[in-house]
C-alpha cells in the first residue's frame, strides 16, 4: 500500500501537516519524502509543474497538489474511516470555508508576525489577533470547529500551533490572553495521535523561523 502513496513534504510546513494528520486519521500508509525547498527534486518539478511547490501527495502516480484539496481528496478516496468533511452541503461549504480563512488570514499575518520589523509587524500583530478572535467566536463552546467531531476545519488549522510560541516570543504578546478557547481547542486536538504525531515541537519551529528570518534579511 505504502508503495502506492507517496507524500513529498518537508517537517516544519503547515501545508504538509495537514496532509499528515488527514492520513493519520484514515490510518493510510505512505512513504514520506522529505524536500529540500533550496534544491528540490526533479520528482517535485515533474509532479507540481505549476507551483513547484509542497505538499504532493501521489497515488498510484498520479499527483495531487494543495493541501486543502489533498485533504479533500484523502477523505473522499478513504471515506470508509474518519469522515473529515460533513456529509451536509452547507456544513461542508463552512468548513472549506474556515479552511479557506486560517490560509488568507492566519497565514500571511502570521508570517509578517515573526518576519517583519516595527510598524509592520505591529500592524500585523492586531489583524492576527483579530482573525483568531473571529476564529473563536466560530469555535464557540464546542469542542472542534465542526461539533463533536474532530474535522475538515480542525484538519486546516491546528498546524499553525505550531507558530504560537514563535509568534508570542516575535510579537510579545498572549495568545492564550486575548484567545483562550482558542488555546484550549489546540490542546485538546493535540491530545490525538494523529495530530500530536505529525506536528513538530514548537520550539524546533521557532529556531527554524529564526534562521530563515536571518536569511531573508540578509539579502
Amino acid at each position: 500500500m505504502a508503495d502506492d502513496i507517496i507524500l513529498l513534504d518537508f517537517w516544519s510546513s503547515p501545508f504538509a501537516m495537514r496532509v499528515r494528520i488527514a492520513l493519520a486519521e484514515k490510518g493510510i500508509e505512505y512513504e514520506a519524502r522529505e524536500e529540500d525547498l533550496s534544491n528540490k527534486s526533479s520528482l517535485l518539478l515533474k509532479m507540481n509543474p505549476v507551483h513547484k511547490q509542497i505538499p504532493v501527495l501521489i497515488h498510484k502516480g498520479r499527483p495531487v497538489c494543495e493541501s486543502l484539496i489533498i485533504v479533500q481528496y484523502i477523505d473522499e478516496v478513504w471515506s470508509h474511516k474518519s469522515p473529515l468533511l460533513p456529509s451536509h452541503p452547507y456544513h461542508r461549504a463552512n468548513a472549506k470555508f474556515w479552511a479557506d480563512f486560517a490560509d488568507k488570514k492566519i497565514y500571511p499575518t502570521g508570517k509578517l508576525v515573526w518576519g517583519a520589523p516595527g510598524e509592520v509587524q505591529e500592524a500585523a500583530k492586531k489583524e492576527l489577533i483579530e482573525s483568531m478572535k473571529v476564529l473563536e467566536g466560530e469555535l464557540g463552546d464546542k469542542p472542534y470547529f465542526g461539533g463533536e467531531s474532530f474535522g475538515f476545519t480542525d484538519v486546516a488549522l491546528i498546524p499553525f500551533y505550531t507558530w504560537f510560541y514563535s509568534l508570542e516570543t516575535c510579537g510579545d504578546f498572549s495568545i492564550i490572553a486575548n484567545c483562550p478557547n482558542l488555546v484550549a481547542w489546540a490542546k485538546r486536538c493535540m491530545q490525538r495521535e494523529s495530530v500530536s504525531k505529525s506536528l513538530p515541537d514548537q520550539y524546533k519551529v521557532y529556531c527554524f523561523l529564526m534562521e530563515l528570518k536571518k536569511k531573508f534579511e540578509a539579502k
